[in-house]
């Protein structure tokens, strides 16, 4: 097959996977931002309306996951010729810097709407957040997130890779099925959760703040006066939603990719 319908295959795939996982996870990923944000989890809205938010990630998670994979692919093609961890690492951590540039304003705007702060519908909100706070407000928490992705995909997708290498090896077979493809993501990705846990409660803390507040900033106010220990707040929902979320994903992701190679 020639590689550059290979990669639209890819592409395609990623589009889904990153879809489906969102959508399914939903809840659960609410569920974590109110853990982490600053005024509780019962003042951000508590155990109710778990699926507020939703439109903005059914509307960008398609998109970034597709250019996620489109990019990665491509990168894998150019630099290297022998799968390497390191290879498949560098690959995914570019990959992840353009991705999550391109989703931070869907991600701002659907943290705002998982607190409770507005209910205003996407399109509605993504103005009213442009409006009040420019440019700028629609791209707040965008290093903190470079900072959090960009170690997770760098530590998630090179474990997936090599797990998807070995496991023939050990079972006799020439690769891996959708379902053992998925089990080994998910593993990487409960790996990656716990590590980069405190990335992500600043990430959110930056996000849920309707005043300019630096990463820096938001680790010392955590610091001196909630506790180190609120830096791993939301960690278990995070790693559940990250394993299960792994295995959902890339299900998905070798299921569309079977899908598309009989279709196209």
């Amino acid at each position: 097959m020639p590689e550059g319908i290979d990669v639209l295959h890819k592409t395609f795939a990623g589009g889904v996977a990153g879809f489906s996982v969102d959508v399914v996870l939903f809840p659960l990923d609410t569920i974590k931002t109110r853990l982490q944000s600053q005024q509780g989890f019962h003042a951000a809205g508590g155990s109710k309306n778990l699926y507020r938010g939703l439109s903005s990630v059914a509307l960008g998670s398609a998109p970034t996951g597709a250019i996620f994979f489109l990019i990665y692919s491509n990168l894998k093609e150019i630099i290297t010729v022998k799968p390497t961890i390191l290879g498949d690492a560098i690959c995914a951590c570019s990959a992840e810097f353009v991705s999550s540039t391109i989703g931070v304003p869907i991600e701002v705007i659907k943290q705002r709407s998982q607190t409770g702060h507005v209910t205003t519908p996407f399109l509605q909100l993504g103005k009213k957040i442009y409006k009040r706070e420019g440019f700028a407000g629609l791209y707040r928490g965008l290093v903190p997130t470079l900072a959090r992705e960009m170690p997770f995909s760098f530590i998630e997708l090179p474990i997936w890779e090599y797990f998807k290498r070995e496991y023939p090896k050990w079972t006799g077979r020439q690769k891996c099925t959708p379902f053992e493809s998925a089990v080994c993501g998910s593993s990487a990705g409960c790996f990656a959760a716990i590590i980069t846990t405190p990335l992500d409660v600043i990430k959110t803390r930056v996000m849920l703040s309707e005043i300019p507040l630096s990463s820096y900033n938001a680790f010392l106010h955590i610091q001196q006066h909630e506790g180190i220990s609120k830096l791993f707040s939301g960690a278990i929902p995070r790693t559940l939603w990250m394993g299960f979320g792994g295995f959902v994903f890339f299900f998905a992701y070798e299921l569309s990719m079977s899908l598309s190679h009989r279709l196209f």
